[in-house]
């Protein structure tokens, strides 16, 4: 759309997608952040808005619904809606936008697109989806051909069916520009040189540079704070071009207000009559981020006080309005609660990208009393895996109190649906993949609050912890690998109390990985030569996460990352775990 929207020059060398800025998004292939850019075409401007398909990441999709006025649905001519499918979609039409289902990828070899039809149709039934709805355009595209039709069995040649039918279904943004101003801000951006940048539509009016403006909010009681608006940008193909002003329907990022947040309203100081922002869904899991306490600390990071910890944790929620950041009774440890591991996963990756360090706990789910009855969290997963499979995963799900709602064949492979307290799913990925030997697919999604299913252990297996300080031997490992997995390998530093492998048994493993052998006359140094050392596993920051039980922390620093006890030395562990088990 881009291209062909004449954002780019003939010529011009573009990169695969363009709207993913963020490097962590480039790395992991998937959209994290909603983000503004506009085509032009046939002298029509064209407002598109990149939103996340993660439901994790369903705060970003939820405040910038109130900033369109219709939607493209975009499926996969082979995979079908995704349970995220659902979510997103299931929000728009709650917001009585107009639905364009576009069906994705028809040139795949593996494309079932009159079955992808026909459950499009079932989800929008599903949703009840009112018959204006069930009678939504839907397009075939190739997005890498950059072609689209109005029918599966003819070839496209451009997107100009796709551009048509956005100008004809989707109705352009109505107003009155010479009434007072009325502007909802729907996303935060921030610069060192001009501060806070608020970014939303005009509802009403229009919004000129050097303007006195209110701030107000439709869910807040304080009076409206006078500002003064410095500059305005408008989004045009993947930059932002000064203006000194703007109209109904336009979607403008400006300056000035530096106490602007998520959900405010830009209001003439004659008419302050703020606009309801939509409400956000609450989350659904929380951690523990505190200062890194362990013999490391301070070492490889920039920020590394609770002061500048607090600080970074309570600026992120400005900019994401699906996370929550409190206080606890130390000041040196701070709550924080998002929709899944997915969302914080991506703030402790951003966090230690921008220099902190800290130490993060094993997730829990937030329970909520609904009709004096504790609830717990649901999950819906949908579970994609070849026939062969199928056994495995579902003793596993059964085993984890998981619920089956549907299954049915998708061409060699099979979708199973279940529901699942969201706790049970701990850990669980990566088992799903040596399962499925990485063929499998996984997804979940939020689906409500059921009544507490009761206790479960997800982990079964221990640690192996270390017993002192220093540098890893390969002496140390053979002997140590014998007990179960390492996660260390040769040379590396160590301290007590520090997690260096996993034990096959439920229970904890203290050993020496610094162990030295002792050289004689006799023996010489180039003996330990002869040791094979098992290649040691590597965590990547989720599994990582999934895997620290109740008493481990996880330790994160710019360069590394460490799991550990949360009481290092092993007399006093033994001592803690000794009085927990009398009770």
């Amino acid at each position: 759309m881009l291209k062909q929207g004449g954002v780019y020059r003939e010529n011009q060398v573009t990169e695969e997608r363009a709207m993913d800025s963020n490097a962590l998004e480039r790395e992991r292939g998937i959209t994290i952040l909603a983000k503004n850019t506009a085509v032009h075409w046939k002298g029509r401007k064209i407002n598109i808005i990149d939103t996340p398909g993660h439901a994790d990441f369903g705060g970003e999709v939820e405040r910038i619904l109130k900033m369109v006025n219709g939607v493209l649905l975009l499926v996969d001519a082979a995979e079908g809606p995704m349970p995220q499918t659902r979510f997103v979609l299931q929000r728009a039409m709650e917001l009585h936008h107009r639905v364009i289902v576009v069906i994705n990828k028809i040139d795949r070899p593996d494309a079932r697109i009159e079955e992808v039809e026909e459950e499009v149709l079932e989800l929008l039934l599903d949703l009840g989806a009112t018959d204006e709805q069930l009678d939504s355009p839907m397009l075939f595209c190739s997005g890498r051909a950059g072609t689209a039709s109005l029918s599966p069995y003819e070839e496209g040649k451009t997107l100009e069916p796709l551009f048509e039918t956005i100008v004809d279904y989707i109705p352009a943004p109505q107003g009155d520009p010479d009434a007072p101003l009325q502007l909802l801000v729907s996303s935060i951006d921030y610069n060192d040189y001009v501060g806070r940048i608020g970014i939303g539509r005009i509802d009403r009016g229009t919004i000129r540079q050097n303007a006195e403006v209110v701030i107000t909010n439709y869910h807040s009681n304080e009076p409206p704070k006078r500002t003064k608006i410095v500059s305005i940008a408008q989004f045009n193909g993947l930059g932002r071009e000064n203006v000194t002003e703007a109209t109904v329907g336009d979607i403008v990022a400006f300056s000035g207000a530096e106490q602007i947040t998520i959900g405010d309203t830009l209001c003439s100081p004659d008419t302050p009559e703020p606009l309801e922002f939509v409400k956000v869904s609450e989350p659904t899991l929380e951690m523990t981020f505190s200062v890194n306490d362990s013999p490391f600390a301070g070492r490889e990071g920039k920020y590394v006080t609770s002061r500048q910890l607090r600080e970074r944790l309570y600026k992120e929620t400005l900019r994401d309005v699906s996370l929550r950041v409190s206080d606890t009774e130390s000041t040196d440890a701070f709550k924080v609660a998002g929709r899944g591991e997915m969302s914080l996963s991506i703030l402790i990756e951003t966090m230690r990208r921008e220099g902190y360090e800290m130490a993060c706990s094993m997730p829990h789910v937030l329970m909520k009393e609904i009709d004096g009855v504790m609830c717990e969290p649901m999950e819906r997963v949908s579970i994609d895996v070849p026939e062969d499979y199928v056994g495995a995963v579902m003793e596993k799900l059964g085993s984890r109190k998981a619920e089956l709602v549907e299954m049915a064949p998708v061409g060699k492979r099979m979708r199973i649906e279940y529901t699942i307290p969201a706790r049970c799913l701990f850990g669980y990925r990566s088992e799903f993949l040596t399962d499925t030997r990485g063929e499998g697919i996984i997804n979940s999604i939020f689906d409500g609050y059921q009544p507490y299913k009761g206790a479960i252990t997800t982990r079964f297996t221990g640690s192996l912890v270390a017993s002192e300080a220093g540098e890893a031997t390969s002496y140390g490992l053979y002997n140590a690998q014998d007990r179960g997995r390492l996660f260390i390998g040769v040379q590396t530093e160590v301290y007590e109390g520090m997690i260096v492998g996993e034990c096959p048994k439920q229970e904890d493993i203290t050993v020496n990985v610094c162990k030295k052998k002792h050289l004689t006359s006799i023996r010489s140094s180039g003996a330990d030569e002869k040791l094979i050392l098992t290649p040691p596993v590597v965590f990547s920051l989720e599994q990582a996460i999934e895997f620290i039980a109740e008493d481990e922390l996880m330790e994160v620093t710019p360069k590394s990352m460490r799991l550990r006890k949360r009481i290092l030395n092993t007399e006093n562990r033994l001592k803690a775990q000794a009085k927990k088990k009398n009770g």
